[in-house]
C-alpha cells in the first residue's frame, strides 16, 4: 500500500467483501455475518487500518456511561477494582456497565462491541488475551477511548494503566530474604497476561539481586479458581520444603493455607505468607496475612483521569497513548517471621 493512508476500501477488498459490508462491520452493525466480521477484523489487523475519528468528534451527546469488561469479575480484586471505579466515575456523573470476559476471546469480543454498539463514552478494559489480533483490531476500530487495565497490548492506540508488579516481587522477596527465607514458593495461576509474568519476572530478579538461583517452586494452577492444596503439599511434604509462598488471588491463598495447616506447620512460627492483592479475607484471617496491595482509589483515579481527558473539548484523538504505572504497597501484618522463630 506503500505509504498512503490505509483506507476502509483496502478493508474491504483484502476481505474480499463489499464496502458497505467493510463499513458495517467496523460501527458493529448488528446485520454482518461472523465469516465477514471476521475476515474484515483480520484485514483491519493486516493492514494496521486506522478508523477515522471523525465521527467521534461530531457525536453531540453523551452517554455519560463507561464500558469496564474484566477477565474474571468473581476475582475479589476485580470487585474490588470496579466499587472504586465506579464511585470515581459516578461523582463526576458517569455510571459503569460491566462485562465478565470469563478470558475467552469470543465473549471478550462480544463485550467490546456492545460496547461499541451502545455508545459507551470510553471503556475500560482488563482482556484475558492480550495477543489476541482480533481483540487488538476490537480495540483500534472502537469509536471511544479505550484505557488498558493492566495490560499490554502492542499494536492498540489505548493508553494503559499499569502496576509495578515486578518492583513489588522484588520488596515482598526481599523482606522474606530477610527474615532468613530462602526457598520461597511462589503459586499464581497459569496465564500468559501481564500480571502474571511481571510477577515472575519480579521474582527471578529478586534471587538475582539477592546473589542466589531462584529456586523451582513457581506454581502454576489451570485458572484463578484452581486449587494448590495437592501440589503445594508434596512440596511440604518433600526433603527440601519451601518455608515461605507468596500467592496470588483469594482462591490460591485459601488451598495453599490448607495444605500448611494440614501439614501441621504454624503461620508464621513454622511458615510464611504473603498474598498478592488484599482482600477482606486476608485483613480477617487469623493470622491477619501480609500483602502486596494497590491503591485501589488511586487506581480509579488515575484511569478517569486517562478516559476524561480523552473525552474533554478540543482533544486531539490522535495524541499518542499514555501510560501510567502504579506501585505497590507492602503491608506487613502477623503471616511472616523469622524462619525457625518456633525453635
Amino acid at each position: 500500500m506503500n505509504d498512503r493512508k490505509i483506507r476502509i476500501q483496502d478493508v474491504a477488498a483484502m476481505a474480499g467483501v463489499s464496502v458497505g459490508s467493510a463499513s458495517r462491520v467496523l460501527n458493529r452493525a448488528a446485520n454482518v455475518s461472523l465469516d465477514v466480521r471476521e475476515k474484515v477484523e483480520r484485514a483491519m489487523v493486516a493492514l494496521q487500518y486506522q478508523p477515522s475519528h471523525t465521527a467521534r468528534a461530531l457525536r453531540s451527546r453523551s452517554s455519560r456511561t463507561i464500558g469496564c469488561m474484566f477477565s474474571d469479575v468473581t476475582n475479589p480484586l476485580y470487585a474490588r477494582a470496579f466499587r472504586a471505579l465506579e464511585e470515581s466515575f459516578r461523582a463526576d456523573g458517569y455510571m459503569l456497565l460491566l462485562a465478565h470476559g470469563l478470558n475467552d476471546v469470543q465473549r471478550e469480543l462480544e463485550s467490546l462491541r456492545t460496547f461499541q454498539a451502545r455508545g459507551m463514552d470510553g471503556v475500560i478494559c482488563a482482556p484475558g488475551h492480550e495477543q489476541a489480533p482480533e481483540l487488538v483490531a476490537m480495540i483500534n476500530a472502537m469509536s471511544m477511548p479505550v484505557v488498558l487495565y493492566d495490560r499490554k497490548m502492542p499494536g492498540t492506540r489505548a493508553d494503559t494503566l499499569l502496576f509495578d508488579h515486578v518492583d513489588g516481587m522484588k520488596r515482598a522477596c526481599a523482606h522474606l530474604f530477610g527474615l532468613g527465607h530462602e526457598r520461597i514458593a511462589l503459586a499464581l495461576w497459569n496465564a500468559g497476561s501481564r500480571p502474571v509474568r511481571k510477577r515472575i519476572e519480579g521474582y527471578r530478579a529478586a534471587y538475582r539481586g539477592a546473589g542466589m538461583a531462584a529456586p523451582d517452586l513457581i506454581l502454576r494452577q489451570p485458572t484463578p479458581t484452581s486449587s494448590v492444596y495437592d501440589e503445594l503439599l508434596r512440596l511440604l511434604d518433600g526433603p527440601d520444603p519451601p518455608t515461605a509462598l507468596i500467592a496470588q488471588g483469594t482462591h490460591i491463598l485459601v488451598s495453599a493455607l490448607r495444605a500448611v495447616a494440614r501439614t501441621g506447620r504454624r503461620i508464621p512460627a513454622d511458615f510464611s505468607v504473603v498474598s498478592i492483592g488484599d482482600s477482606d479475607f486476608t485483613q480477617t484471617h487469623d493470622p491477619a496475612i501480609s500483602a502486596l496491595r494497590t491503591d485501589a482509589e488511586l487506581v480509579a483515579a488515575h484511569a478517569k483521569a486517562l478516559l476524561l481527558e480523552r473525552l474533554a473539548p478540543g482533544a486531539d484523538p490522535m495524541a499518542p497513548p499514555r501510560s501510567i504505572t502504579v506501585p505497590y504497597d507492602l503491608i506487613e501484618r502477623e503471616s511472616w517471621a523469622a524462619r525457625g522463630a518456633a525453635v
